[in-house]
């Protein structure tokens, strides 16, 4: 089986077995998230009071922590919920929006990630630099100077939390520490909607709700996550004529589509190849 065919079977799973995932995640793109995460294949529920989460994640097969609309009532909350997770098994996925840009959010970012056991940090570069301690600079949400070195960012982060670490951009970049995934799918009309990384992320907690090799899964949503902007562009007349292809892309996105388009290049050896082809 090729990693291309491993990405399609995966996507299939997520449409058969329908995790409900689980997010604490912000205002400004809720609903896009939501929707993303029911056109992947999996069920939504948004839940953020500190009385029903550790109830609600018990029940889920994913949890993401979002800070971007941070509040340290949501933080509390993330805590609690990220805590019943980690007992029940249950993966966490972190998207540390605006790490860097203010002491806040760096602090409150650092502090999910030494209370919890997470599986996979998902972040730009100038975020993942920020928490690396390895550059970047983020200007609201978004990086406007990226790490020194987004590679070598995320491997020291993979290494000090122990987890996957996703960096998002023009190449994304996924790693545990050692093995180093390069994901080539995207399209830069994914750059004009509010939230694109939100969705990212969401993506990858469906994946990792139906598979344990959080490397692979999360390399694998971005593959499907790219490949969709890369069908939906060619319908677009502007911003939003493609994020409706975008969100049909995705719904409709086909094992056939994926074992041709996925674009994943293992770089863990001196001698990159492209997996795929493997």
């Amino acid at each position: 089986m090729t990693f291309n065919d491993r990405i399609a079977e995966l996507r299939d799973r997520v449409r058969q077995q329908r995790p409900l995932i689980h997010h604490i995640t912000n205002f400004v793109v809720m609903n896009d998230t939501a929707n993303v995460t029911l056109h992947i294949g999996g069920l939504p529920v948004m839940a953020h009071d500190r009385e029903e989460v550790a109830e609600m994640v018990a029940a889920a097969g994913a949890l993401v922590l979002n800070v971007g609309t941070l509040s340290p009532d949501w933080i509390e909350a993330m805590i609690i919920a990220g805590k019943r997770a980690n007992e029940l098994g249950i993966p966490i996925v972190l998207d540390p929006v605006g790490a860097g840009a203010t002491s806040l959010r760096t602090s409150s970012n650092r502090r999910l990630l030494e209370t919890l056991q997470v599986a996979v940090i998902r972040g730009n570069s100038g975020e993942i630099g920020a928490l690396a301690g390895m550059g970047g600079v983020v200007k609201g949400v978004e990086a406007v100077v990226e790490a020194d070195d987004p590679l070598a960012a995320a491997q020291a982060l993979a290494r000090q939390y122990h987890t996957v670490v996703a960096v998002t951009g023009r190449r994304d970049l996924v790693t545990d520490g050692s093995r180093v995934l390069a994901v080539d799918n995207g399209h830069e009309w994914l750059k004009t909607l509010t939230g694109t990384g939100c969705s990212a992320t969401t993506v990858i907690a469906a994946f990792t709700a139906v598979e344990r090799d959080y490397l692979f899964a999360a390399a694998a949503g971005l593959a499907c996550f790219g490949l969709a902007a890369e069908l939906a562009a060619p319908q677009a007349r502007g911003p939003a004529s493609f994020k409706v292809a975008f969100y049909d892309a995705i719904y409709h996105l086909a094992a056939d589509q994926i074992r041709a388009g996925a674009r994943v290049v293992d770089l863990s050896t001196e001698q990159s190849k492209a997996v795929a082809q493997s």
